[in-house]
């Protein structure tokens, strides 16, 4: 039987006067195809209450040891935090935001799980490897 997860994902980006709102909306749609975006004061807010087209580019780039660090770096209690970098989430890339801000500024996820905690959704997104392949918890 599969685990039921209820999240709240929260996403914001900052639309700069030089950018396109629609491809910075398309930059948070292409990682969280489900989030429901609005336009705010020069950012853009989403909210969406899954990550499985997130975990499936992190299967597909083989970055789920990056994803699990950066998941643990920011995580307290109930939630996880991290930033995305704009121009490669327009590509459906993942690639985490680290060291100097970007000049465009960068996506921010933060995840708060309900149900049934973080760190059990954490291995949902992005399980734990042994040489870099997903480990089987059945096995």
């Amino acid at each position: 039987m599969s685990t039921v997860y209820s999240v709240d994902i929260q996403i914001t980006a900052p639309v700069n006067d030089t950018e396109v709102t629609d491809r910075v909306a398309d930059a948070v749609t292409n990682l969280f195809p489900g989030a429901d975006v609005d336009h705010q004061h020069g950012e853009l807010v989403a909210t969406a209450h899954d990550m499985e087209h997130f975990s499936e580019c992190l299967h597909r780039q083989e970055i789920l040891d990056t994803a699990r660090g950066a998941f643990f770096e920011h995580l307290q209690g109930d939630t996880f935090s991290f930033d995305l970098k704009k121009q490669a989430a327009f590509q459906e890339v993942v690639n985490f935001a680290v060291g100097e801000p970007d000049e465009l500024g960068e996506i921010h996820v933060r995840v708060r799980v309900n149900d049934p905690d973080a760190e059990s959704y954490i291995d949902h997104v992005a399980p734990p490897t042994k040489e870099g392949k997903p480990i089987d918890p059945d096995e």
